[in-house]
Order: structure tokens, then sequence, then C-alpha cells
């Protein structure tokens, strides 16, 4: 019998996508499941982002598009990409892609040669190392633990770039942790990137708007203009707008990177659906109140998570204050048991409570960090709270 590619050994299923099936199987089989396990807004855009994929369709050309994007497409990301602060961009330093996904897998594809170095903070997005394994790169990765907030210290990006790393990524705000860099944070960073000029700058921003506390979204090229010539931006419509089913995913980068991604389309993809590209259009030119009412809902939302987690002893969780994540350390559980089960690390904690109270969140392990576990706190309210206290109830049960 002919066999698989080789890569395909180095390939993985997504861990969170794993564990939202467990959590459908058992919810379909009656059981009470409440799952924090996804990483999905759970709100839908406006009504303007429907009527334009309606009146698109109602004139449907039935034709290819650009392999780049669209040019209507392509003109509403750079509205976007000048309201957040980045000018002098234009329609060749963009390419879309099928999600943020598919962009960084293609960037992997484009900058990355098997054995080329790619260095990111842990914790990590799971499919970071699960495209850097299929691509055959060198993972080398930089551990940020609770005990510095998750954040990653200039002196620990300076000796990892001292290697020349081909690629580095950064994610900002974090997913899973939720943190998002200081202006002062990101300035210190981009001193040390300004003085390492090997290596290729990866910003995965995708939640830039869903940042909170007046905190404010910073960047690399927003305090060093001069790593534009190296930096790429990563953005999607998923998060922001509350479409992520819709499958849209942008790059900004020097041109040639830029060229790259649209050629790489052209073997992949072809073009993006004229409909999606239309409610696209619609959700980054149109009325920008849904997002901003949803980053303040987040931002309550994660307020109630952090008050029930600080009332469960030695459980630790730096204040997150993006994203829609909390990523608390619950260590202090490992080597107790419940009575549905014994615990002696993340994936045994979040399996015995998932059987226990019928919560579904994803062990820390699979974004490289197994002291942790993950919440995605974007349901309702009354489900929120009904979650949590089985989480707290979890915990007192320990023995």
């Amino acid at each position: 019998m002919p066999l698989l590619a080789e890569r395909m050994s180095r390939a993985k299923p997504s861990a969170i996508m794993a564990v939202a099936e467990k959590a459908k199987q058992l919810k379909a089989a009656g059981k009470d499941i409440i799952s924090f396990s996804i990483g999905v807004p759970n709100f839908l855009p406006g009504e303007h982002v429907y009527a334009a994929a309606r009146e698109a369709l109602a004139h449907d050309s039935g034709q290819y598009g650009s392999n780049r994007g669209s040019e209507a497409l392509l003109d509403a990301f750079l509205k976007h990409l000048q309201d957040g602060g980045f000018n002098g961009y234009e329609r060749k330093n963009l390419a879309v892609g099928v999600g943020a996904k598919q962009v960084l897998y293609n960037l992997a594809e484009a900058l990355l040669d098997p054995g080329d170095e790619i260095v990111f903070p842990t914790p990590y997005w799971t499919s970071y190392v699960d495209i850097a394994e299929i691509v055959g790169a060198r993972i080398t990765r930089l551990a940020c633990p609770s005990t510095q907030n998750y954040k990653l210290k200039p002196e620990q990006l300076a000796k990892a770039l001292a290697s020349k790393p081909k690629v580095f990524l950064f994610n900002n705000p974090s997913n899973p942790t939720g943190m998002v860099y200081t202006k002062d944070e990101i300035a210190a960073l981009a001193d040390v990137l300004a003085a390492h000029p090997d290596t290729w700058i990866i910003c995965d921003d995708i939640y830039n708007r869903l940042v909170f506390d007046g905190i404010g979204y910073h960047n690399f090229l927003h305090v060093r203009p001069e790593l534009r010539e190296r930096t790429i931006l990563v953005d999607s419509i998923s998060k922001t707008y509350g479409m992520p089913g819709w499958r849209v995913g942008f790059v900004a980068a020097p041109a040639n990177v830029a060229q790259a991604l649209a050629t790489l389309n052209s073997n992949h993809i072809t073009s993006l659906p004229e409909v999606i590209t239309a409610a696209a259009v619609a959700a980054l030119s149109g009325p920008q109140d849904i997002p901003l009412q949803k980053a303040k809902e987040f931002a309550a939302k994660r307020d109630r998570v952090l008050a029930v987690l600080e009332a469960i002893p030695g459980v630790k969780c730096p204040r997150p204050q993006g994203a829609f994540y909390v990523f608390p350390d619950i260590s202090v559980a490992f080597g107790k048991k419940h009575p549905a089960g014994a615990i002696s690390n993340d994936v045994d904690l979040c399996s015995v409570l998932l059987d226990a109270k019928g919560v579904a969140c994803v062990p820390g392990s699979a974004f490289g960090e197994p002291r942790a576990l993950r919440i995605s706190y974007t349901c309702p309210d009354a489900q929120l709270d009904d979650g949590m206290k089985r989480i707290k109830d979890f915990f007192a049960e320990l023995v």
C-alpha cells in the first residue's frame, strides 16, 4: 500500500478542537455541558454585513477573484490599518487568506525552509507549533511563566535572537493568556529587534481591537517604524467582528512577502468567494459600534471570571487585559484527588472536571504551559457564572 508523505507524521489535529469535540459529544448524549474550550467571540456581525452579503449574492458574477484579494477588500483593509496607526502601506503590501490561520501557514511556507529556526514566547497558540513542525522548522520556545505575567522579557529575546533565527513570531494580545503588552514593554522589545536585523518579525495581532482597561494596543512599528522592512502584520475579521466562520484573514508586509502569499494562494485557494469578500468589506468599512461594545462586555466578563478564580485557594492568574481568555495556574491541584478521579497534571484536571462538572476547558499543555488551563469566557453571563461556580466547587472537593 502506498505511504503518506513523511510530513504527515509531524501533523497533529488541533488540541483545542479535540476538547471541543468531546464536549459536543457529551452534550449530544444528554449531559449538561458548559464549554469554555473553543476561542469564538459568540456574537454576530451587524445587519450591514448580511445586507452586503445578500447584495453580492444577488449580483454574483460566478467568476474567479484575485489571488491577492479584491481591490475593494484591500482598500478596506488599508483603511483599517490606517485607523490602527499603520500608514504608508499600498495594495502591493497586502494579501488575504482563508482566515489568519491560512495566512500564518502560507507565511511558514514562504519564509521557512526545513531546519530554519522560528522563535516565539510560551504560552503560545497551539497552531504555531503544529504549522512549524509541518514545514520542518526548528522551534525555539521562550518560557514566560505566570511568575512573569506570561510576558516576554527583552533579555530573553536578545538571547534568542543572537542565533539569528529566521522568524520571530509574536502574539499581542495573547491567545491563550489574554495578556497585553504596554507601550513601554513593546518599546523595550522593539529596541532588541532593531539590534538584530537578520530575523523576520511576524505580529499575530488579531485581537488588537479587544483591549481593556485603557491600556491601548501597541505594536513594534508604532515605536520603531524602521522595522517595517521585515515586519509582517497578521489580522482577521474573526474575533473583532464576530465572523470566525466567514474565514477572512489579512497580511500587511514588505511587497515581496505579500507577493509570495498571493502566489501561494494561486496554488492553494485561488481567491476568496465574492459573497465572503463583500461581507468582509462591509465589516471593515461599516459601523464599528458592535466591536466597541463587545470589548466592554468582554472586560466585564473577565472581571466575573477573575473574581471566582481569586476566591479559589492556591490558584494564581495574572490579570489579562485583552482578547477573551484567562489562563490560571492550577498546579495547586496536582497530586490531589477528586471523587471522579485523581489529578496528576493539567490533562487529568480538565478530563476530571469535564466528567464531574460538565465544564470543558483546554489543558495548558496544549499551549506549552502544563501548569495552567485556558478558559474562553464569551458565553452568556448566566452560563458563565454557572460554569465558574462549578469550577470553584470542583476545587473545593479536592483532597
